[in-house]
């Protein structure tokens, strides 16, 4: 075949390559445009490579974060721990912290959320772990139970040797000889009640309310010559006009007022009992339930032998004067457990009930003196009623007995608490 010339030789398919089509601004650049700009290439490069790079960790961060809800701290007592820092600071013991806790509301199904069984549990760890600074100071002598017995039985006892004496000299004096003794009596009688209940289980420093005073007052004013004046108001008062004298002009009953003055005695004995069984209790229960289910029948048992006390004083003193039992047993019930809620941290309760009992007996004396005003004798039958029915002595008992029974009820669930003996 003859040989062909290249003028001759057919022309060469195009390349299908897009780059071989592509113009002359998108064909790859030369071999010294590609290592002028190979440097710029690596270092976008490199800029991208991180920027993956941070890209990358933070997915892989977020993958590492939990997706469910956060959970609570890992010491949940901590955050207990320093709400009540002041409580457990001034703590002498982990009893004080656990009744501190369950005045504040925390129960025992409350330590549970904080991973123990109970708050005796809970008060525990928070006693072990709070510092505490000086160790606190042992209590006095006479307030050491058992020192000093000495002291404590002439406190006891000192109120109704001042009542014995001045019932002695009442019975032998007349006129304002005798209104004399009345007054340095009472005088004397306050003072050695005072002293009797300075210290003991019956102590309430700082806690007695103002207007329970005055109930108190009222209360023994009333079991003295209360008895008398309603006798006089029911048979429609004094026939004679009063003597120019200083003589209440209505018989009284002075034998009243020693009976409760010997009745302090087994009253600090009944409250001393109560409170030791209580503590003693106290730091062998395991849980806020099993204390209360105890102390219950503490409270009973206390209130149960002083009322028996006090009946045994009572049948002993009428062999001697004139005493009318039910109304002075009815008051000594009364002001036991007025005194016994305010020392353990319930002045409120107690001053209502003394109040009530004193409110009850004004009106019967209100309500005889408005049964004489025309139209209005419907105010005095219910006391005439009574007193017909059962005697003068029907007033104090009904009104300070029902006060006494819903003291008792109070009592029954406030001093089944921790947190009412820690002091």
């Amino acid at each position: 075949m003859p040989e062909t010339t290249p003028a001759e030789r057919p022309p060469t398919l195009a390349p299908t390559h897009p780059r071989a089509t592509a113009p002359a601004e998108e064909r790859p650049p030369k071999a010294e445009e590609s290592a002028a700009g190979g440097s710029v290439i690596a270092a976008d490069g490199d800029e991208r490579a991180r920027s993956g790079n941070r890209r990358g960790g933070g997915r892989a961060a977020d993958r590492k974060k939990p997706s469910g809800p956060r959970r609570g701290p890992a010491d949940p007592v901590k955050a207990l721990m320093h709400r009540h820092r002041e409580l457990c600071e001034r703590a002498v013991d982990p009893l004080e912290i656990a009744a501190g806790l369950e005045a504040h509301g925390v129960t025992d199904r409350t330590a549970a959320r904080f991973r123990h069984r109970d708050v005796f549990s809970l008060a525990e760890e928070l006693y072990a772990r709070v510092p505490r600074g000086e160790a606190a100071p042992a209590p006095a002598a006479e307030e050491r139970p058992g020192a000093r017995p000495g002291a404590q039985l002439l406190r006891a006892l000192l109120p109704g040797a001042v009542a014995a004496v001045a019932a002695v000299a009442w019975h032998f004096t007349s006129g304002g000889v005798r209104t004399g003794v009345g007054a340095a009596a009472a005088a004397a009688l306050a003072g050695a009640l005072a002293y009797s209940l300075r210290r003991g289980p019956l102590r309430a420093a700082g806690r007695t309310v103002g207007s329970a005073r005055l109930s108190v007052c009222w209360l023994l004013a009333y079991a003295v010559v209360g008895g008398g004046l309603l006798e006089q108001l029911t048979r429609g008062g004094p026939e004679d006009p009063p003597a120019q004298t200083w003589e209440v002009p209505w018989p009284s009953a002075p034998g009243s007022l020693l009976v409760l003055a010997l009745a302090v005695a087994p009253a600090l004995w009944s409250a001393q009992l109560f409170s030791v069984q209580a503590r003693r209790r106290l730091r062998g229960s395991r849980g806020l339930e099993e204390f209360a289910a105890g102390a219950r029948p503490l409270l009973l048992a206390a209130v149960a032998l002083y009322a028996a006390a006090l009946t045994a004083v009572t049948a002993l003193a009428g062999i001697v004067v004139s005493v009318d039992p039910a109304p002075v047993i009815a008051v000594g019930l009364l002001l036991f457990l007025a005194r016994l809620l305010t020392a353990h941290g319930f002045p409120g309760p107690a001053a209502a009930g003394l109040a009530a009992a004193a409110a009850v007996e004004a009106l019967a004396l209100a309500g005889l003196l408005g049964g004489r005003l025309p139209g209005c004798a419907f105010l005095a039958r219910p006391v005439e009623a009574a007193t017909a029915a059962w005697g003068a002595g029907a007033v104090p008992a009904i009104a300070c007995g029902a006060a006494a029974l819903g003291l008792l009820v109070h009592a029954t669930a406030a001093l089944s608490r921790a947190s009412a003996h820690t002091s």
